[in-house]
């Protein structure tokens, strides 16, 4: 694999929106392996109150992550966009061992390598609990509705 990840900054609105289409359809395969690869070697997260630095470490979080947030689907939007850096709203859903369904809502703020490796990312995120009638998500976004600027509900 090389360490390199189109589309590569400075962004524009159709580099910026397929960078985080990518970021989606890389988490909603749940394999840390993978979705590390997009990260820098030294890539520095802070991820609700946890501080990491470096794949190894993403991988060992996120392994545990969906350990945990079993059946995970995610969407994430594009809110704003400057030369290397994102602003990027999402939502999950998952449940936990016992069955209990939460969407987890949050905010992300990313920066970008020359070589389009995330060497940054900060996350905010709150969970609600929901009914199993109250999920939106059912594993990736299907094809037909991918489309630019896809927003989420607020609630």
């Amino acid at each position: 694999m090389t360490d390199a990840r189109p589309p590569f900054p400075p962004f524009d609105l159709d580099s910026a929106q397929a960078k985080v289409q990518a970021a989606e359809d890389a988490w909603n395969t749940r394999d840390p392996h993978q979705v590390a690869l997009a990260y820098t070697e030294d890539s520095a997260w802070r991820n609700r109150d946890v501080f990491l630095t470096g794949r190894d470490k993403i991988v060992v979080f996120l392994t545990t992550k969906w350990e945990r947030e079993l059946d995970y689907a995610l969407r994430k939007s594009l809110w704003g966009f400057r030369e290397n850096r994102m602003a990027v709203r999402f939502q999950y859903e998952w449940h936990n061992t016992e069955n209990q369904w939460f969407r987890s809502y949050g905010n992300e703020l990313w920066e970008f390598a020359d070589n389009g490796l995330m060497r940054h990312r900060e996350a905010s995120i709150n969970d609600l609990p929901i009914s199993e009638a109250d999920r939106r998500y059912r594993g990736p976004r299907p094809e037909a509705e991918r489309h630019p600027g896809h927003n989420l509900p607020l609630t």
